[in-house]
Order: structure tokens, then C-alpha cells, then sequence
């Protein structure tokens, strides 16, 4: 079995790089599950003090792999692990980051891009809801922004992610942006880390135990639906769906 998800590791930074460049790094249930494992083993290793996100070819993640689509509770099983871990997860994209894949980027506690990428919330497009996407986006993004990227599914640049939350940093040259961070993170008490990201990710956290059942239910019932089908036939046939005016 192909591995979708491969590991690295530079002074106590674990690098976890999605590598399924094939289905531009879609959310597979395969890569799901490989990302929960590789974070679930960094939780445990005293080695690592950090872990990077990163990605092969032009696309970080492409969102829901309509034809191996992961189960909805695996995906919140994934976000909260993100969440939840007790070391900092920080995201270097240097490619485009569609629907779903915007849920893993703001479930990281950093995220920087370069300039090259680009981000849209594609879901309406296809006749379902940022459902459980929402449980990591809503905490990072500007409210009066999300209404505009949500109901539309425009494309942002890198400049305009940074400007409404969904990036701490957005740069030419993402590795030299990224170097004092990670210089930093080298540089602080494992304890620190855990504490102080525990600090910052409470509320995130509480929002899955009270809305994450319900968020699931709500995608489950839109991917079931005529409008679904249609908008999933549609994309993967590369033409517009029957409602485009």
C-alpha cells in the first residue's frame, strides 16, 4: 500500500508531508487515517518538540477525495487531534488549499504560505456546507469575511488569507518566514508549549464537544442529497452543474 503521508525530522521538529500528489492531496480515508497515526505518534515521542505540516506538489489539500471520501467522523477525529496535541502544529503551504483542506490548515496553530498559494471554500459550489470544517475555521477567520468566502467560494491569494485569519504569515519566501518560528518553538520548555497551547486551543475544543455531533449529522445529510450528487457529478465530469445560471 502506497503511503499517502510520509515522516521526517529536523532537530525535534517532526515533518509530516501529505504525498498523495495524484489526487492533489485530496482527503482520502487512507490519508485521514495515515495523518491521525503520524500525529497520534508524535503525541507520544518525547523527541518532538514541534511538528510541520507540510505537502508535496502544488496543491497542500485539495479538500473531500470525492472518490474515497473519508469518513465525516474521522475527519473531526483528525481536526481535534490537531487541536488537542500538546505540541504545536505549525503548516507550510507553498500550494493551493480547497474546502476541507482549509479545516486542517486552522486546525494548526501557525500557518504560513507563499505567495504561489491560493484558498477557497468550494463546498456551496458543490450543493453541501463548510460543516465540520467549521469547528477549526470559525475560531481563526473574520465572521464578516467567512459570510463572503462561504456563500461565494471565491479564490483568496495569500495576502488576503493572512488579512482574514486563516494565515499567520504570508510570504514570498515561506522557509525563511518559517525559520525564527521554528527557531522559537526549538527554544521553549516542551511543558511551556503544552500549557500555553493549551491556553489557546480551550474554547476551540469545547466548541467540538458541543457542536461536533451535530455539524457531522448536518454533512452527512447534504452529501446524501440530490443537490450533492449533482454538484459531485458534475465536478468530476468538469462541467457546470444544473443550477448555474
Amino acid at each position: 500500500m502506497t503511503e499517502t503521508v510520509t515522516r521526517d525530522r529536523a532537530r525535534g521538529v517532526e515533518i509530516l508531508t501529505l504525498d498523495s500528489p495524484g489526487t492533489r492531496n485530496a482527503l482520502s480515508a487512507a490519508l485521514v487515517g495515515e495523518l491521525d497515526d503520524a500525529l497520534a505518534d508524535c503525541g507520544e515521542d518525547p523527541g518532538v518538540r514541534a511538528v510541520l505540516l507540510t505537502h508535496t506538489g502544488n496543491t497542500f489539500c485539495a479538500g473531500a477525495d470525492l472518490r474515497d471520501p473519508p469518513d465525516p467522523q474521522a475527519l473531526v477525529a483528525l481536526l481535534r487531534r490537531i487541536v488537542a496535541l500538546r505540541k504545536p502544529v505549525v503548516a507550510r503551504v507553498t500550494g493551493h488549499v480547497r474546502a476541507g483542506g482549509l479545516g486542517l490548515l486552522a486546525a494548526c496553530d501557525i500557518a504560513a504560505a507563499s505567495a504561489a498559494a491560493t484558498f477557497a471554500f468550494t463546498e456551496v459550489r458543490i450543493g453541501v456546507a463548510p460543516a465540520v470544517i467549521s469547528l477549526t475555521v470559525t475560531a481563526r477567520a473574520d465572521p464578516r469575511a467567512l459570510a463572503r468566502y462561504y456563500l461565494t467560494g471565491e479564490r483568496l491569494d495569500a495576502a488576503e488569507a493572512a488579512r482574514i485569519g486563516l494565515l499567520t504569515i504570508a510570504a514570498d519566501d515561506v522557509d525563511q518566514a518559517l525559520a525564527p518560528v521554528l527557531d522559537g518553538l526549538r527554544r521553549s520548555a516542551p511543558q511551556g508549549l503544552a500549557e500555553t497551547k493549551g491556553l489557546l486551543t480551550a474554547r476551540v475544543l469545547e466548541a467540538f464537544d458541543r457542536d461536533a455531533a451535530d455539524l457531522i449529522a448536518l454533512s452527512a445529510r447534504l452529501f446524501a442529497s440530490p443537490h450533492a450528487r449533482e454538484g459531485m457529478t458534475a465536478f468530476l465530469e468538469r462541467r457546470d452543474p444544473a443550477w448555474v445560471l
